[in-house]
């Protein structure tokens, strides 16, 4: 785990961009302190829009390793974070490693998502590179504990967030995943490399209209460098295609992207959310 970084103007900042609303966030969240950012793009999954949000982009494919250091190398970066999704089944869609990166898988025993961002944060530290925590520009949206919608957990969704919790938590162990989807203390459906909305999805159509309760959880002794949880105003909405109910997620490890929107939407569909500690 990353020890808490202190934003610095003697640093270069770099941003290895994924999918989604985080890198733009991030962008925002770093301008407002001050510091401008330079952006590696990864082709296969960065909105084009990020070019119009930064002064120096490098567009990579996801196996070029060596470009994305040559890059911030050029740029003289010291401090770089990783935002954004970079869906797993990618690392079995044909993109062609190059040599930086083969040398690198080489030497894995296992290619789960720790092994693999790990093994990245140790290639770009060889080159002085600094990996920081991707929320250091987003620390307001970072879900404090408790109950974050108008209803509370009812006496059966309750239960079942008792329940995912402590399977979630050993799922989330084993680096499977971080969503699992429960009905009447029975799982659903586990989150592997489909991403979270597609676990939910997947769950509503097994579930024959019986309510779900969707939990998230932060991975034990979270890296908040990279894989943080989010969640967002799409997350309600894929619940209510599913009829997902409730929500439960990992409170001061989880983003909330869109907060206000999210939680008036959820109390909109009388869905509960909650955020729990840890240890809770």
């Amino acid at each position: 785990m990353s020890a808490l970084h202190t934003v610095s103007p003697s640093y270069k900042y770099g941003l290895i961009a994924g999918n989604g609303q985080f890198p733009f966030l991030v962008l925002e969240g770093a301008r407002a302190q001050g510091v401008e950012m330079v952006v590696a793009a990864i082709k296969e999954e960065t909105f084009p829009d990020i070019a119009r949000h930064t002064s120096a982009i490098e567009w990579i494919g996801l196996g070029q390793l060596g470009k994305l250091i040559r890059f911030f190398k050029r740029e003289k970066v010291t401090h770089a974070l990783m935002a954004g999704q970079v869906k797993h089944k990618q690392i079995f869609s044909g993109t062609l490693p190059d040599f930086r990166m083969v040398m690198m898988l080489a030497k894995l025993a296992t290619k789960n998502t720790n092994s693999l961002l790990g093994a990245v944060v140790g290639e770009l530290e060889a080159e002085g590179i600094t990996l920081i925590d991707s929320t250091l520009f987003l620390q307001s949206l970072l879900a404090p504990a408790g109950g974050l919608t108008r209803r509370s957990p009812n006496q059966k969704e309750a239960a079942d967030i008792a329940y995912g919790l402590r399977v979630a938590h050993e799922i989330a162990r084993l680096d499977l995943g971080q969503t699992i989807v429960v009905s009447d203390c029975a799982v659903v459906a586990v989150e592997a490399m489909e991403g979270t909305d597609a676990t939910i999805l997947r769950a509503g159509e097994l579930a024959n209209g019986r309510p779900l309760t969707v939990v998230k959880v932060a991975k034990p002794k979270q890296d908040m460098r990279f894989d943080v949880p989010v969640v967002g105003k799409p997350t309600i909405e894929t619940m209510k295609r599913a009829g997902a109910t409730a929500l439960s997620i990992t409170a001061g490890k989880t983003l909330l992207f869109d907060k206000t929107d999210m939680l008036t939407l959820a109390n909109r569909y009388k869905m509960t959310v909650t955020a729990s500690r840890e240890t809770d």
